[in-house]
């Protein structure tokens, strides 16, 4: 029973972590393409919704994350008015959700086998 309480919790820490890792990309994002203006507020808006498309990605389908997570990145980002085109908003938002999706994912099968569960 402590080993689910303790998988449970490094869940949720690993979700938060997730969150984390989108919004420190989307942010070096933002600076690498010139965004000054209000650059954290604008990545945690670009992130959130980022965060959103892998999580319904996620919940159809593990491969959904990798279509929904670039596609809410791209509609997102168009809206900050960055000077990027459509196709590399896209493989940016793909690059930006595979780097959190693995680091992540890597650092919780890493979580799982430190306390025996993996």
């Amino acid at each position: 029973m402590l080993y689910r309480i303790i998988t449970i919790i490094g869940a949720l820490v690993f979700v938060a972590a997730l969150f984390g890792l989108i919004w420190f990309f989307c942010k070096k994002f933002l600076e690498h393409h010139g965004v000054t203006d209000q650059v954290s507020d604008r990545a945690t808006v670009l992130a959130t919704w980022t965060f959103a498309g892998i999580s319904v990605g996620l919940v159809f389908a593990v491969a959904g994350a990798f279509v929904l997570g670039p596609w809410a990145f791209y509609r997102t980002l168009r809206g900050h008015g960055v000077n990027i085109s459509d196709a590399a908003a896209v493989w940016w938002g793909l690059g930006i959700v595979v780097a959190s999706l693995g680091i992540t994912a890597a650092g919780f099968f890493g979580f799982l086998a430190a306390v025996g569960a993996y």
